[in-house]
């Protein structure tokens, strides 16, 4: 007896250590990766030099010559924009896919992307703005993220007169999101076809158009978000043993996904705004960690926020040399997050769920 409980203290001391240690080796892994994607590129610039520069323009020292405006306004913006993504992304799917109790649920299956996309086609295939004198890219990125936000506020509005389920949820953002796409493929099907291009580069997703100018409403908007869903961590653990037993520890259930979707919506949408539908990230990686760490929030929500970002710092330094002119990210991620889904669907256990 006293050997069973030993062992079972023992067990639970390595799963915390193992969690622990799946955190800091992807920390490690975002800091090299972030070396390594900055000396990736159409531009044939050795590792050395590329981490010269950088240490030259983080000190101040900048040179002005041409590897300096590839690395520096370049490279480094678009590999922070790809950290600070694939963070959001993924811990707003492990949210979702926690909060709906459904291994397909994140931001694309409750149309919040869908609606960012339209919103970007209005302003790139129309010229129209949502907010009065605002064009060009900046109409975009204001357009992508209020029609991002238009998905879960039908969900709120129906939610309000009809206490909904996960499942209710779940077909309801489908069901945008289906007829988001169907309004955004009908315009770009009437537009001049010198806007299919942007619109459509849009839509698959990329890192290319990441500047400095962005990284000051971005990165502290998304920290600020996470930290929130971070606090709610408790709330959804309570929330995976199921609506009545929640209730019964005092959490409020359908007050919890409210809130939680609202935060997950905000996160989303800063991240689409200004990158577009990356898709995958938010689906794939977080199975991936659950597969290590398993389910508890407390340790999830963090992991997932550092393997999502060192998984599309990867996907966007193999989209930037897989070809002469390099292709859109999101390419990447359908390409290479598809088969690994796959894969994890047929040999997951569903101890790993719940």
């Amino acid at each position: 007896m006293g050997g069973s409980v030993q062992d079972f203290i023992n067990e639970c001391r390595w799963s915390y250590r193992r969690k622990i240690l799946f955190g800091i080796i992807c920390m490690v892994l975002v800091v090299v990766m972030l070396f390594i994607t900055i000396a990736m590129g159409k531009y044939n610039i050795s590792f050395l030099d590329s981490y010269r520069v950088f240490m030259d323009n983080l000190l101040g020292h900048s040179s002005g010559t041409r590897d300096d405006l590839i690395i520096w306004d370049y490279r480094v913006p678009r590999a922070i924009m790809a950290i600070f993504v694939g963070a959001s992304l993924s811990i707003a799917g492990a949210v979702m896919q926690n909060l709906m109790r459904n291994p397909l649920a994140e931001p694309f299956t409750m149309g919040i992307s869908s609606g960012a996309f339209l919103g970007a086609v209005f302003s790139i295939v129309g010229g129209i703005s949502i907010i009065p004198f605002i064009a060009g890219d900046e109409a975009t990125v204001v357009n992508a993220f209020l029609m991002s936000l238009v998905p879960v506020g039908l969900i709120m509005v129906i939610s309000k007169y009809r206490k909904t389920t996960p499942t209710t949820m779940i077909l309801c953002g489908i069901s945008i999101m289906y007829i988001f796409s169907s309004v955004s493929t009908l315009l770009m099907v009437m537009a001049d076809p010198t806007h299919l291009s942007e619109a459509y580069s849009w839509r698959i997703g990329t890192l290319g158009k990441a500047d400095w100018s962005e990284l000051p409403i971005v990165v502290p908007s998304m920290i600020v978000l996470m930290i929130l869903l971070l606090c709610l961590s408790k709330h959804l653990n309570t929330l995976s043993a199921g609506d009545k037993a929640a209730m019964s520890l005092g959490t409020d259930p359908y007050l919890t996904r409210i809130v939680a979707l609202v935060i997950v919506a905000l996160l989303t949408a800063f991240a689409v705004s200004f990158t577009g539908t990356i898709g995958f990230v938010g689906l794939v990686a977080p199975h991936i960690v659950r597969i290590f760490i398993g389910s508890n929030n407390k340790y999830l929500l963090l992991a997932c926020a550092c393997f999502g970002a060192f998984f599309l710092l990867t996907m966007d330094s193999l989209a930037k040399v897989v070809s002469e002119t390099g292709l859109p990210v999101g390419v990447i991620c359908a390409m290479i997050g598809g088969p690994i889904f796959i894969y994890i669907l047929i040999q997951q256990r569903k101890k790993i769920w719940y």
